[in-house]
């Protein structure tokens, strides 16, 4: 079944030379390493958990092995995925770009179109790798479990209950947060605490101050709500605030970077987009636009992580 392709245009007056669409989510969670990548993963990763009991005993003459050391396994298996579109170069005869698909019968796809559609298929996909990291289910199509999903399933993780985020009560909730990390990392320069978009703007908003009608101060540096560029980093008592896009409002993780991993094949395979014109191939009209790649998610030590959701 070929792609539906609606084509809507007035063909009057001048084109601009230029698509757009609608903005898309950047996959900021793999573009700024904000967890860790595992690459060339064929097809499952194993990753070792080791835990041992109390390793220091008193001094005797003999050699006393009386620790427990334990080993456990989590594995990282990676799933497939595919991109298939289809377009016919007819549609496109009508259009604004007919010119630029040439004067002979056997059309090319217009370049300008061509260009758009790679850079947008690419950011397509990066927009749901995103969504599928933090909140994918792997029972939806196109989906895999995501860290909240696997997270929720772990029943070593430190759970906290939240409650709709406002900019009046946002220190108190991340405060929760904060309060549940465990003291084994706390302090680690690779802890973090994973926010939703809303938990974002109402943190920032509320470092703008509550100044209104005198009630309060005038936020970060007296500058109230203009204090925030959208360059700065933010942080919380001390710890990293990072932006996970994907990541369903009123949701928290507090985990560090190296303890959360991204499994793949090859890293490339995420941006390559591949259009095919089959009029070589078996005559037709039609030009495809295929991608495949892998990928998948898993945490390490569960009671290493806060979850707020």
């Amino acid at each position: 079944m070929a792609t539906t392709n609606n084509l809507t245009t007035t063909y009057a007056g001048e084109f601009a030379g230029k698509y757009i669409s609608a903005a898309l989510l950047s996959g900021k969670t793999l573009a700024e390493g904000n967890i860790t990548v595992v690459p060339n993963v064929k097809y499952k990763q194993v990753m070792k958990k080791v835990s041992t009991n109390g390793i220091v005993k008193d001094s005797t003459c003999d050699f006393d092995p009386t620790s427990t050391l334990t080993l456990t396994e989590r594995i990282l298996q990676p799933e497939e995925f595919q991109v298939n579109l289809q377009l016919c170069k007819q549609d496109f005869q009508s259009d604004w770009e007919a010119v630029q698909m040439g004067y002979s019968a056997f059309d090319n796809l217009p370049p300008q179109f061509s260009d758009f559609l790679i850079a947008h298929v690419a950011d397509k996909v990066a927009q749901k790798m995103e969504q599928n990291i933090w909140a994918g289910t792997n029972a939806n199509a196109g989906e895999f479990d995501g860290f909240k999903t696997t997270l929720l399933a772990d029943g070593d993780v430190n759970d906290v209950a939240g409650q709709a985020s406002t900019s009046a009560n946002v220190a108190a909730e991340i405060g929760k947060v904060v309060d549940a990390i465990p003291s084994t990392i706390y302090g680690d320069e690779d802890l973090v605490i994973y926010v939703p978009n809303n938990i974002y703007r109402n943190y920032i908003r509320s470092l703008g101050g509550f100044g209104a009608n005198g009630l309060g101060a005038a936020g970060t540096n007296s500058e109230g709500n203009q204090w925030y560029n959208m360059g700065n980093a933010v942080s919380f008592d001390g710890i990293q605030l990072v932006l996970a896009t994907g990541l369903a409002s009123d949701t928290m993780v507090a985990a560090q970077k190296s303890n959360l991993f991204f499994g793949t094949g090859l890293m490339a395979d995420q941006n390559e987009v591949k259009v095919i014109d089959m009029a070589d191939i078996d005559g037709s009209q039609n030009v495809r636009v295929v991608m495949r790649f892998t990928a998948g998610i898993q945490h390490g030590i569960g009671s290493d992580i806060v979850l707020y959701s």
